[in-house]
């Protein structure tokens, strides 16, 4: 409750939560390098994932859906910038055209690296809200 009616923005005070997010952002995109499905050895999903064998409006509701769920999960990257709106569509244009440069720039892993990613960000959000606890209750 603190933070939500605070006049300090959100990412001040969270910035390894949003790293985390960040992080994980990758994976619900579906960028590179975690863009295939979690078989071990996916020579048909190379070409377009899961969605290869769909067509029609089977797939444009598939595609419907990930948009969606694109513009969901920017709404959060926005939440971290709420205190000013026009500086929160600025960081979902940075974050998204991050998410893609990441995606050109690295090659596809196995799926045990998005495990291992996906740990990470929990522990760098997990430090980052331990040392906001630690400042709430009077530490600093």
């Amino acid at each position: 409750a603190d933070i939500a009616a605070s006049t300090i923005p959100a990412i001040l005070y969270l910035p390894g939560v949003f790293l985390g997010f960040a992080i994980i952002l990758t994976i619900k995109l579906r960028k590179s390098p975690f863009d295939i499905s979690t078989s071990h050895h996916a020579h048909q999903e190379i070409v377009k994932g899961i969605t290869t064998e769909f067509s029609g409006s089977t797939l444009g509701r598939i595609e419907i859906a990930h948009w969606y769920e694109n513009v969901f999960l920017l709404g959060f990257v926005y939440l971290f910038f709420a205190w000013s709106p026009v500086i929160g569509i600025i960081a979902i244009a940075v974050t998204y055209f991050a998410e893609i440069f990441v995606d050109n720039a690295t090659a596809r892993v196995r799926w045990q690296a998005m495990l291992k990613s996906g740990w990470i960000a929990a522990v760098i959000a997990i430090i980052n809200l331990a040392i906001l606890a630690y400042m709430m209750i009077g530490g600093a």
